[in-house]
């Protein structure tokens, strides 16, 4: 028998004084160890069983949308189905696997669950989940080509695409020459990243473009801005974002027109609540500074998505680079009718989007795209033991310029799967019924009494509160619910108020679904409940109540 087998370590042959040895022989048994190799597929399959049932079983135990106790009482759980983090035995792979992963599931917040709408937080497409698995398996790193030669060129090929998609008619004036200077992207963690990299492209190339010296970048966006462009900033230890108020969610193009001839005179205040700004700065519209204007299309609070061609137009006419993060709302491009809602777009100088979001990828699954790959050629960096000069010129393509990250694992397999799995019309399907799910339960909102809603949804979010409540009611449902496991909620504070949010990204859900969510808050939220009364039956009473609706998809008229 090997020293090692798949069920664990603990077949080893006694060693001196009746202490665990290696047994004599050739050594472990790798073939039964690795994922990976011509033995690897047999070593995985009965562990991937034991994955998928110890998955069924937690989703069972936990019975909705998260754990019912709150924090405490998981983490007790939790605590209870680890014991010793490192014990000096090993317990054996399926026991391994079948207990914390079951302990995990049981204990997670299931995105799949109808209930369960609160956050940018989608359910992953099962085609995309088994493609990672086969991603950890190969375990390519996108450092090196050595490391990922197939992987690679897939990654090429796909940012190329998507990129494509962002920018459709960029580069089509250099005809022969347009391979070159075409868009294209890159992967990255998430929007925060993306932001990040697409801040330091414009500072490079700023200060690429100035005379004789830096050309300082000052960024310029709405308070409806996602937070990481603010942390972006700070990173790059530049000034902090002069911040242009959005009192109606949106960034409106006359306020910016006048901030950018503020910041152009001079006379711009910084980000009050980030501070002044680093004394390393130019201040305000001295130096040259370029301004980079920051657009979204796709609010983390209401969904909302800026007016994207007049602000191209105000920010161009004022000589600013403009970036669009639409890490939420850039899946709308899959799908012809609901596009028109990104027009102008294509106007902007970068443009972040995930596909972790709104394109049902297990995270992460995020790109930066560019209408011009050139201006990625700043991030071109040297190591020599990955990409020497020598290597490169005799044809070993160059990756390490494609990220900031080194090792990177090969995220973009799982979008290429789903991609040729679905292909534009099945993804632009599965955004048009969400997105029809977020229309019906606004619908339903705007029927009900009890409730008041804020705004028509522009992509899937909807937000609501009690008629007649206040923030302290709104703040103690959302938590009652977390707390019982019934459902998962958001909060948003608008126009100086609390309101509740509801972020759909299941395309499978129903009416039946949303009306049973209406209706435990609604209970939740009634004057005679008392913290915590709501039991588990209280889902299941509203889920049947609800059964006399539909119980077929809302989104009538998109074919399944």
């Amino acid at each position: 028998m090997s020293a090692f087998t798949v069920d664990g370590l603990q077949d080893v042959a006694p060693g001196p004084e009746g202490r665990a040895g290696p047994e004599p022989g050739p050594g472990p048994d790798t073939g039964q160890l690795l994922a990976g190799g011509a033995a690897g597929p047999a070593a995985l399959r009965p562990l991937l069983g034991t994955v998928v049932g110890a998955l069924s079983r937690g989703a069972v135990e936990r019975g909705g949308p998260l754990p019912a106790g709150g924090p405490e009482a998981v983490a007790a759980r939790v605590r209870a189905a680890v014991g010793a983090v490192l014990p000096e035995r090993g317990a054996g792979a399926a026991e391994a696997l079948d207990v914390l992963v079951g302990a995990v599931a049981r204990g997670a917040a299931d995105p799949a669950d109808p209930l369960c709408a609160a956050h940018l937080h989608c359910p992953p497409l099962a085609v995309a989940a088994a493609a990672d698995v086969a991603a950890s398996a190969l375990n390519p790193s996108l450092d090196s080509w050595d490391q990922a030669p197939a992987a690679s060129e897939l990654e090429t090929l796909v940012c190329r695409a998507l990129a494509r998609l962002v920018f459709p008619t960029a580069g089509a004036a250099a005809g022969p020459d347009a391979s070159a200077v075409g868009p294209d992207a890159l992967v990255t963690t998430g929007g925060t990243e993306a932001n990040q990299l697409a801040l330091l492209l414009a500072r490079e190339r700023a200060s690429t473009a100035a005379e004789g010296g830096d050309g300082p970048v000052r960024v310029v966006c709405g308070a409806n801005a996602h937070h990481s462009v603010h942390r972006a900033a700070w990173l790059l230890g530049m000034a902090p974002p002069l911040v242009v108020p959005t009192p109606r969610g949106v960034l409106d193009p006359a306020a910016l027109e006048t901030a950018l001839e503020d910041l152009a005179r001079g006379d711009a205040a910084p980000d009050q609540a980030a501070g002044q700004a680093a004394p390393d700065q130019a201040a305000p519209g001295q130096g040259g500074a370029v301004p980079w204007v920051v657009a979204t299309a796709g609010t983390t609070d209401t969904g909302a998505v800026d007016p994207l061609p007049r602000l191209a137009e105000v920010a161009h006419r004022h000589g600013a680079l403009l970036h669009v993060d639409a890490a939420y709302g850039g899946p709308l491009l899959f799908s012809a009718a609901l596009r028109g809602r990104l027009a102008g777009l294509e106007r902007a100088d970068s443009v972040t989007f995930d596909l972790h979001k709104l394109g049902w990828q297990p995270v992460a699954a995020g790109f930066l795209a560019v209408p011009d790959r050139t201006v990625l050629g700043v991030l071109d960096h040297r190591a020599d033991y990955l990409n020497a000069d020598d290597d490169t010129e005799a044809g070993l393509p160059d990756l390490l310029g494609r990220s900031l990250r080194t090792t990177r694992r090969p995220d973009v397999l799982k979008v290429a799967v789903t991609l040729r799995a679905l292909g534009r019309s099945g993804m632009a399907r599965l955004v048009e019924r969400t997105c029809a799910a977020a229309a019906e339960l606004a619908d339903r909102l705007a029927r009900d009494e009890r409730f008041e809603l804020y705004a028509r949804p522009v992509i899937s979010t909807v937000v609501f509160r009690p008629v007649g409540g206040d923030d302290a009611l709104v703040a103690g449902v959302r938590r009652q619910l977390l707390e019982l496991g019934q459902a998962v909620l958001g909060r948003a504070a608008l126009g100086g108020r609390l309101w509740w949010k509801v972020t759909l990204l299941n395309p499978a859900v129903r009416g039946s679904d949303l009306a049973a969510l209406l209706e435990l808050v609604a209970r939740a939220a009634s004057p005679g409940a008392a913290a915590g009364a709501a039991t588990a039956a209280g889902r299941t009473a509203a889920g049947q109540a609800a059964g006399a609706e539909s119980e077929g998809s809302v989104c009538e008229g998109v074919d399944s």
